[in-house]
């Protein structure tokens, strides 16, 4: 018993064996109970999933709140907003990969779920990786906040651009180095005959190249949003929770915004801000405040400034939805 009171990673190891436990059974929900069979997700049920991974998230950040304080909690949910905000964009690659790959509505669900798992093994390395660099390295930190003050602002004055997912060359070599068929039910891989004989070898079906491409998808997004949290705290568990309940959340938001995410196109001026002040902020806490910037600070200018951007965006584009 003594084991589950031992500090691992910056919480107790009982702290951390909790956190699985919850997004074990979040996971064995979502899949064994209401999506045991494959269905076209609507609107209405993506948001009621969506709701219950956003309860989750907001309940567990009450709990880092009685457990370590509100500065820890403060950070939780600024990482969680962060990371939220951030992977909006994903969701529009995502249904690009879809739609690239012909993989019908039933079968996307299961796509991302399965792909939910790779992100927490992806998240949990890279944010390991990076919290021991700090840890070891202080200066690490403030080439994080040099690295999102430059990504900021090449986001706020890059063009607008589609992703060019059909000529990816991830995809185009997965395509040579794999046996690919069609689609053979909610099936990642098959065993079919070989060209020329009978003898069964494993096929790849088009679902397993999506989940591929959406860990990839998920992988480059990481570089930006792991350091942008990395910059507001860099307690490993704080982080990583964070993280994953703000991608579990926003993949099942997918179905709601797959077909209306371009109208935040707004958003992504007040990312590139957010971006832009949390690197600073690294800078500003040794100058400004002896140390670093408040979290309740932190928090506050990051959610208006991302309110800002969805409101802005909506009312921009309401003459669209009216036509």
């Amino acid at each position: 018993m003594d084991f589950l009171h031992l500090v691992w990673l910056g919480a107790p190891a009982w702290m951390w064996l909790s956190f699985l436990a919850i997004v074990a059974v979040l996971l064995a929900f979502d899949l064994g109970v209401l999506h045991r069979d494959d269905h076209v997700i609507g609107v209405r049920e993506s948001l009621k999933l969506s709701a219950l991974y956003l309860g989750a998230g907001l309940l567990f950040g009450l709990w880092v709140w009685h457990g370590f304080g509100s500065e820890k909690a403060l950070h939780f949910y600024t990482g969680f907003l962060i990371e939220k905000s951030l992977s909006l964009d994903n969701i529009f690659v995502i249904s690009l990969i879809f739609a690239t790959l012909a993989i019908p509505p039933a079968y996307q669900h299961r796509v991302l779920f399965w792909g939910i798992l790779g992100v927490i093994l992806m998240r949990g390395v890279m944010i390991g990786a990076g919290a021991a660099l700090v840890a070891s390295y202080s200066w690490v930190l403030y080439l994080f906040g040099a690295v999102l003050i430059v990504t900021g602002v090449k986001m706020f004055f890059a063009i607008e651009h589609l992703h060019g997912v059909r000529d990816s060359a991830v995809l185009a070599w997965l395509r040579r180095h794999l046996r690919v068929t069609a689609i053979h039910g909610n099936a990642f891989l098959v065993r079919l005959p070989q060209a020329g004989n009978a003898r069964l070898a494993w096929h790849a079906t088009p679902l397993f190249l999506a989940l591929c491409m959406v860990e990839i998808t998920d992988l480059i997004f990481a570089v930006d949003s792991v350091p942008a949290i990395l910059a507001i705290t860099s307690d490993p568990f704080i982080v990583y929770t964070s993280n994953i309940f703000a991608v579990l959340g926003l993949r099942a938001l997918y179905f709601a915004l797959a077909d209306v995410v371009q109208r935040f196109r707004y958003l992504k001026y007040s990312l590139a801000a957010v971006l832009v002040f949390i690197g600073s902020k690294i800078y500003l806490g040794d100058f400004l405040f002896g140390g670093k910037v408040p979290a309740g600070l932190s928090l506050g200018v990051t959610a208006t400034l991302i309110a800002a951007g969805i409101g802005y965006s909506l009312w921009r584009s309401r003459s669209e939805v009216r036509r």
